[in-house]
């Protein structure tokens, strides 16, 4: 599992005060409004800063950060990401995982057949679509009671039922 958990990606700057707008990597923006410091990630650094004020904008989240005072500052940042250690993050209902948790994770059929790893997490409009490497090909399956029949995040396992067909499509 992952140490550091990335909330969201600084994309622009917002004004001439040195705010940033953040493109939300969570399901709840609203944790945005309990945040009192958040990481700052580039080129392998982080670096604690403190949250002062907090705004939102369609479906962008302005964040006022300590030390950020002009717009030339907060643009220097743009392409950052910010991380929450795991111990600060949102507690998730049963049967959700972190969408960090679950790259990597090896994707095998209810047959034992092993598909290869997740490497990304597309979350659709009616549900969440797991990408997954086989041998260079990439195969979508969507995250649904009874396609995904169980995900062992410390054993970096999910293990699936692949709908009728799908195998055709992408295989």
């Amino acid at each position: 599992m992952l140490d550091y958990l990335t909330i969201g990606t600084i994309v622009n700057v917002h004004g001439v005060h040195g705010e940033v707008k953040v493109y939300p990597d969570t399901d709840d923006v609203n944790r945005f409004r309990k945040l009192k410091s958040v990481l700052l990630f580039s080129g392998g650094v982080r670096k604690k800063v403190e949250v002062r004020g907090v705004k939102f904008t369609n479906k962008l989240v302005v964040l006022k950060l300590e030390g950020i005072d002009d717009r030339d500052a907060a643009d220097r940042l743009r392409g950052t990401e910010l991380q929450v250690e795991r111990k600060d993050a949102i507690e998730l209902p049963e049967g959700r995982h972190f969408i960090g948790d679950l790259i990597g994770c090896r994707v095998v059929e209810d047959n034992g057949n092993l598909l290869g790893p997740i490497t990304d997490v597309l979350q659709g409009p009616s549900c969440d679509l797991y990408e997954v490497d086989c041998d260079g090909k990439k195969l979508l399956i969507p995250v649904l009671d009874g396609v995904v029949l169980s995900v062992d995040i410390a054993n970096e396992t999910v293990e699936v039922k692949l709908p009728a067909g799908l195998r055709e499509i992408y295989l």
